[in-house]
């Protein structure tokens, strides 16, 4: 079994005694997403974190995230000391009704449910955040070197099921995460197409927001849109696979193997619109220590955010270009940030808020 190290830095600096028989702490940690969740077991010494046991599981094959813990957990729930989970909705006073599942995740009755000591939740893009301050620098892919300023404000912007997105503010000593529903913002075009692409999108819905473009979703909403645009030939074998499997993942990939014109299209569309609400977000945020793109979609087209055009979009922003352009990019290709954020929470007790 491949065990990970983590050690801390300025975003969760530790403030613990020195104790040699300081004793192992037994921690859960979840990424709760509207596809999947991901838990882990991991240990900690009070100096660092070690992944014990990972596991995912298809988040729709389940009525309740307590259905989840109960197949991954089995017989050591008794040992858990504490537990975090970053879920994928707005998350009030330790409650959250998930956004793409039909899910209520309540942090008070988890704990007296499951007898943990100490529980946590976070939204999933505050427990990516956390998590960006224990990456290390093969784990991420810089797209704009910028210049970046030590103490300067982050943000973090993570397209998937949904859309995310995520503040780190600078407080004079460290960095602190700190959650948003920015994701959910009107969504707001910049040309003539993406202006033809709202009204399509608003004879479907009654509002139109970024994650409706910025999603896996989205990916499908832009593909139908520039079919009804004929912006392409759409070939049997590209219906026939939209229909039997993940629309967003069947289009990433024609597009990046130059299979399909209509795809190769959408994800341009898709990628220029991204890089243009990740500029949006920095700027709300003057995010001179850096943005991070995260997500599980970034990964998968990472070939075409390196193209350019996702920078390009990312710094037109008029008389603010010169200052977006010294903000450093980069996306981030450990799958587990969120994960391992969630932990990294959980285990310090001295910042983390206790239900």
């Amino acid at each position: 079994m491949k065990l990970r190290s983590i050690t801390y830095s300025t975003i969760l600096p530790l403030k613990r005694g020195t104790n040699p028989e300081q004793k192992i702490t037994m921690i859960l940690a979840g990424d709760i997403g509207g596809t999947k969740v991901d838990l882990a077991f991991f240990q900690s010494d009070g100096k660092k974190l070690t992944e014990v046991r990972q596991e995912t599981f298809r988040s729709r094959e389940f009525g309740s995230l307590d259905e989840v813990i109960q197949k991954f957990c089995l017989n050591e729930l008794p040992r858990i000391q504490k537990a975090c989970f970053g879920v994928a909705g707005p998350v009030v006073d330790g409650r959250c009704e998930t956004t793409n599942l039909p899910w209520v995740v309540d942090a008070e009755e988890m704990k007296h449910r499951f007898s943990i000591q100490s529980l946590f939740l976070l939204n999933d893009l505050e427990a990516m955040a956390y998590g960006t301050g224990i990456l290390a620098e093969h784990e991420t892919v810089i797209l704009n070197p910028g210049i970046p300023r030590s103490t300067g404000n982050r943000c973090v912007i993570a397209a998937g099921t949904g859309l995310g997105e995520a503040i780190l503010f600078w407080d004079g000593t460290r960095f602190q995460p700190s959650a948003t529903e920015g994701g959910h913002s009107d969504f707001a075009p910049r040309n003539e197409i993406e202006w033809e692409l709202l009204k399509f999108l608003m004879d479907q819905y009654p509002r139109v927001s970024f994650e409706r473009v910025l999603s896996g979703p989205g990916i499908l909403n832009i593909y139908r849109f520039l079919t009804l645009r004929r912006e392409g030939e759409e070939p049997s074998w590209l219906k026939e696979s939209l229909e039997k499997e993940d629309p967003a993942s069947v289009i990433s990939k024609a597009a990046l193997e130059l299979k399909s014109e209509l795809c190769i299209k959408t994800i341009d569309l898709f990628v220029s619109i991204y890089g243009a609400e990740a500029g949006n977000l920095a700027l709300k945020t003057m995010a001179t220590g850096g943005v991070f793109i995260g997500g599980g979609i970034g990964t998968k087209i990472l070939k075409k955010l390196r193209e350019g055009e996702f920078v390009r979009s990312f710094v037109n922003k008029g008389r603010m270009s010169s200052l977006i352009k010294r903000m450093p990019l980069k996306v981030i290709i450990n799958e587990k940030t969120a994960l391992l954020g969630a932990a990294h929470y959980a285990d310090d007790f001295n910042l983390a808020r206790a239900i």
